[in-house]
Formats: structure tokens, sequence, C-alpha cells
């Protein structure tokens, strides 16, 4: 009973992101299109996306469908023009990070672009990964000067805990084009929990304990010195070391 119970109340929160995003799209932003001065358009759509992910994440949580254990919380909400690199347990990671930290961004896959709730926040604030890699490195280097972190998850896709996984390099690339910090972060689950396979009406019998934990800070110009190739390895081997 209780995790019928649970899933109907994860199928109303979901219902209302998806009622959240299409108001962002077809209301919110295009609005900060035509309204708001072009050079303040991107923190205003990276201020919309942020707070209403935070609405959505309290949510989940006020109901009782998971629980955070963020340390490091505070500093992170005064991170600026960082690159975040994390693991990717669940369906909901990225809605989780921008949640919490604000002006931040993150790659997202072309195939995005065909979502109809979805497609105009991605072209507005998100940064498309499978571009040409010069293009990629333009764009994050774009957003990173103007302040915003940018979150990526290395793995490219959702991984089962102990799962071995390969780490594309596009974070180190882009980290040692602008010489920008990589802060990794770690996200564990006490339960499995909207895993790679797992049905999305299965929230178990219990509250989700997601901890995020913050991995000593990776400096690509400690590996300037290093042919491109190699410091792009070090720095790949590094990431997965400290969110494995």
């Amino acid at each position: 009973m209780i995790r019928l119970w649970r899933s109907f109340l994860a199928v109303l929160c979901f219902s209302l992101f998806g009622l959240g995003a299409g108001v962002i799209s077809f209301v919110i932003f295009p609005y900060i299109h035509f309204f708001i001065p072009e050079n303040k358009q991107k923190s205003s759509y990276s201020e919309v996306v942020h707070k209403a992910w935070r609405f959505f994440i309290k949510l989940l949580i006020k109901v009782r469908i998971i629980n955070i254990e963020f340390p490091e919380k505070e500093h992170f909400e005064n991170l600026s023009g960082k690159i975040i690199v994390a693991n990717h347990p669940t369906f909901i990671d990225i809605v989780i990070l921008i949640g919490l930290i604000p002006k931040s961004t993150c790659l997202a896959k072309k195939a995005t672009l065909k979502n109809p709730l979805f497609r105009n926040i991605v072209k507005s604030i998100y940064i498309i990964n499978d571009i040409d890699p010069e293009k990629l490195k333009e764009n994050s280097a774009k957003f990173l000067s103007e302040g915003f972190n940018i979150i990526i998850f290395p793995s490219g896709t959702r991984t089962k805990p102990g799962e071995d996984f390969k780490i594309h390099k596009g974070s180190a690339a882009i980290a040692l084009n602008t010489m920008a910090e990589i802060i990794p972060v770690k996200i564990t689950t006490d339960v499995p929990f909207l895993q790679k396979g797992q049905l999305f009406c299965d929230m178990g019998g219990k509250t989700v304990k997601f901890t995020l934990e913050a991995g000593r800070t990776i400096t690509p110009a400690d590996f300037a010195n290093l042919p491109e190739i190699k410091a792009r390895n070090a720095i790949s081997e590094q990431i997965k070391e400290r969110i494995s």
C-alpha cells in the first residue's frame, strides 16, 4: 500500500514538473526573450530554471519521496565559473544539481531539442554537446567567462553503483581550454531509485536518501606542462577516481 501511495505521489509531482516545463517554455522564456535586455537574458533563463527545479526538489522532499544530504550546499551556492562533474545514478540527478546550484547550465544531447516541452529551455540556456568539439569548447568558454557553472556527467548516461564506466574526455578538454577548476560530486542513494532500466513508477517503500559529496578540486593548470592528450587522460582519470 505504501509503495502504491508513493507511486501516486510521484506521478502527481512529475506531472506538475511537466506542466511547469510547459509554462517555462511557452510563456516565461518567450517573455524574457522579448522584454528583457539581451545581455541579461541568459541569467534570467538560468534563474527561472534553478528556482523551478529547486521548488520541484523541495516538493519531492515535502511528500517524502526523497531526502537530500549535501554538506557543502552553502559553498556550492556561491560558485562561479566552475565545471562540476558528477556520476549519474538516477533520472533526476541534473534536476537536483541545477535546483541546488544557482547560475548553472549543463551539456545536453541534440536529441533533447526534439522534446516539445524542453526544446525552448535547452536551446536557451543549455550547451549542446554532440556538435563539433571546437564549437563545444567555444560555447562552454563563453558560459564560464560569464560566471555560469557547467554541470557535466562524464559517463554520458546513467550508471549503476559499482558498475565500471567510461569517462568521456569532454569535461577535461573544456577545462584545459578555459583553465576552469573542476569540482567532482559523487551522488549516491541508499536504495536503487530511478536507475537505468528501473520502472519509472517504482518509488519503493521508503524515503530515498540522496547523498552528495564534493571531492577535491581538480586544477587543470597542474597539467599544463603535459601534451594535450596526456593532460586530458590524466584529468579524466582523476575525475573517474573521485566520482566512482
